[in-house]
């Protein structure tokens, strides 16, 4: 049996994703994999790393630095989340990513993103992190319009989100039988469609695949959601998600509203422990 960890973005909804992490971290639950998503694939490989709190650590510490994020770096770099400083520096000086200890885990973590070309998913599997691999988490959470192209292992990649927000079924065809998802909507989230279709085709237009994929996701998402809830439902998987709406943009500039949706996250997973427990056995 390969017990599985799938992981959906969300921006800063993900830190309710770090929140059940951490304390499935603190009460020692194993993996065998993780697959990210964007803020999954962010906040994901602290698992295999094992440090927990470091997420909500790290972005509380930053929340108002111009430097790590907002408005001024976008004008400045073409990044919302700036591409250096927040996925280079910060790791590697300010709040250490443990290497050492990634490199060394048994643990396989993916990630997923989306080819500019295609709009198709592009995944891959993170053995050793390095400058490469703080690019492919990058680039998985890199968001249309909101950020510049990646380029790492020869593709153009974007968000993950736009093609596979919720990669249960890529993880089960890697034989991953019991699957932990985690998503950052309440069950009774209904995504809706993307208006304003010429306008983005028009800011897309070097990249029709992306615009269509980003036209194409309320369906493709409604039926990830769905398939995620039927494997529940058999036995095969595990939904944890919270009870409503996180109520948090996707850049976040207040400390408090983190801590309170990570806060969220952490409650969920302490009353759910033992059902995680037995469901993983």
């Amino acid at each position: 049996m390969k017990r599985g960890l799938v992981l959906e973005g969300g921006a800063m909804r993900g830190l309710f994703t770090a929140g059940i992490m951490d304390v499935m971290m603190e009460n020692g639950i194993s993996l065998d994999g993780v697959v990210g998503v964007s803020a999954g694939a962010c906040f994901g490989c602290n698992y295999k790393s094992r440090q927990p709190g470091r997420a909500i650590r790290y972005n509380m510490r930053f929340a108002r630095d111009k430097r790590y994020s907002g408005m001024w770096s976008w004008l400045t770099t073409g990044n919302v989340f700036n591409a250096e400083f927040a996925y280079h520096v910060v790791p590697t000086t300010y709040d250490l990513f443990d290497i050492d200890a990634y490199n060394a885990s048994t643990m396989e973590f993916h990630v997923v993103c989306t080819d500019v070309n295609t709009g198709e998913a592009v995944y891959h599997r993170l053995d050793e992190m390095d400058h490469e691999g703080l690019e492919w988490i990058r680039a998985s959470a890199s968001l249309p319009l909101a950020s510049r192209i990646v380029e790492v292992g020869g593709h153009q990649l974007l968000d993950g989100g736009l093609a596979d927000s919720v990669p249960l079924p890529y993880f089960q065809r890697l034989g991953y039988d019991r699957n932990i998802v985690i998503l950052t909507r309440p069950r009774d989230y209904v995504k809706p469609a993307m208006g304003h279709a010429r306008l983005l085709r028009w800011l897309l237009r070097k990249h029709p695949a992306v615009a269509q994929a980003m036209l194409n996701r309320h369906i493709i998402y409604r039926q990830q959601v769905a398939y995620a809830q039927s494997e529940a439902e058999a036995g095969r998987a595990l939904v944890l998600q919270p009870d409503a709406d996180l109520d948090i943009p996707h850049v976040c500039h207040d400390a408090e509203r983190m801590q309170r949706v990570y806060d969220t996250g952490r409650s969920l997973a302490e009353r759910r422990l033992d059902e995680i427990g037995a469901f993983l056995e």
